[in-house]
C-alpha cells in the first residue's frame, strides 16, 4: 500500500503542476488567438515526444529520483490540460459576455462567472485524460529510473519473469488511478457543473 501511495503522490504532484500551468497558459492563449496559433505547434511537439524520451533526458539532468518521476508526469499531462483550457476559452459564447457587460458586470466577474465556467465543459474531459497520462508516465519513469514505487516493483517482476506479480501491480496502479478520478475529479466536476443534472427528473443533485 505504501508503494501505491508513493506512486500516487508523485503522479498527482505532476498532474497538479500541469493543471496549474496548463490552465493558466491555456486561458491566456484562448483569449488571444495569435498566441494560440503560435502555441499549437509547441503543443503538437510536446504530444509527439514519447514519455520515455523525457524520462531519459530528465534522468540525465536531474538524476534518478522522485523529481524525475514528477517532472515526467507533469510534462506528459501539460499539453493535454493546455489544449482543454484553450479550446474551452476560444469556443466560449461571447454573447453571454456581451450581455453581462451591458448589465454592468465587472471584467473579473465576467471572467470567473461566465468565461471560466464555460471553459470547464472542455477542461474536465481533458483533465481525465491528463490524469491517466500522468499516472502512466509516473509508473514508466519509476520503472526506467528504478525510483521505487509501482514502477520499481514492475522492474523487479520483469527481472524475475514473474507475470502474476507484474499483473498485480498493474491492477493496483489502475485502482489508484480510478480512486483519484472517481473520488476527486468526478465529484469536483459534479460540483462545478450542476447545470448538467438540472434537466434530470429528480432535479439537481446536491
Amino acid at each position: 500500500m505504501a508503494l501505491v501511495l508513493e506512486t500516487g503522490k508523485r503522479a498527482l504532484a505532476g498532474f497538479l503542476a500541469a493543471l496549474a500551468l496548463g490552465t493558466l497558459t491555456g486561458v491566456i492563449a484562448g483569449f488571444h488567438p495569435a498566441i494560440l496559433r503560435l502555441a499549437k505547434p509547441q503543443v503538437t511537439l510536446l504530444l509527439g515526444v514519447p514519455p520515455i524520451a523525457w524520462i531519459v533526458l530528465l534522468m540525465i539532468w536531474f538524476g534518478m529520483g522522485s523529481g524525475t518521476v514528477m517532472a515526467t508526469a507533469a510534462i506528459a499531462a501539460l499539453p493535454i490540460v493546455f489544449a482543454g483550457a484553450a479550446e474551452g476559452i476560444a469556443t466560449r459564447d461571447r454573447g453571454l459576455e456581451a450581455m453581462a457587460h451591458a448589465s454592468g458586470l465587472s471584467a473579473p466577474a465576467r471572467l470567473f462567472h461566465i468565461s471560466l465556467r464555460q471553459m470547464l465543459s472542455s477542461l474536465f474531459p481533458a483533465l481525465t485524460m491528463a490524469l491517466g497520462t500522468a499516472f502512466k508516465a509516473a509508473v514508466m519513469a519509476e520503472l526506467i529510473a528504478n525510483a521505487g514505487g509501482i514502477g520499481g516493483e514492475l522492474a523487479a517482476a520483469r527481472a524475475s519473469l514473474d507475470v502474476a506479480t507484474a499483473l498485480a501491480w498493474v491492477l493496483l496502479s489502475i485502482a489508484a488511478l480510478l480512486a483519484v478520478e472517481y473520488g476527486v475529479l468526478h465529484p469536483l466536476r459534479g460540483a462545478f457543473e450542476t447545470w448538467r443534472q438540472a434537466a434530470e427528473p429528480w432535479g439537481v443533485k446536491r
